[in-house]
């Protein structure tokens, strides 16, 4: 079941230091590699899983939140590209 959080219709969600981490039900014309994307204290980013966790955008998050953000990731990289590949279909 799709969900509205806030002014973006997401499809799955989890919440860990304060931070959102999810990805857009409408995305993936053209597909892109797995990605998350967070938001959190008015920031935003992306981050790629593949081929290794990194930053593909960042607005307002300093770099020890970005560290942090990662190794939040890296620890739940499994869920997030099985969660990814079901609702995508991969």
């Amino acid at each position: 079941m799709e969900r509205n959080h806030g002014d973006f219709p997401c499809r799955w969600s989890f919440r860990e230091d304060g931070l959102r981490y999810y990805f857009f039900s409408n995305e993936g014309q053209p597909p892109e590699p797995i990605h998350v994307h967070v938001r959190g204290r008015g920031c935003d980013a992306k981050i790629w899983l593949a081929p290794d966790i990194s930053i593909a955008e960042s607005y307002g998050f300093n770099s020890r939140e970005l560290s942090n953000i990662l190794h939040i990731v890296a620890e739940n990289r499994d869920l997030i590209v099985r969660a990814s590949h079901e609702h995508f279909g991969i």
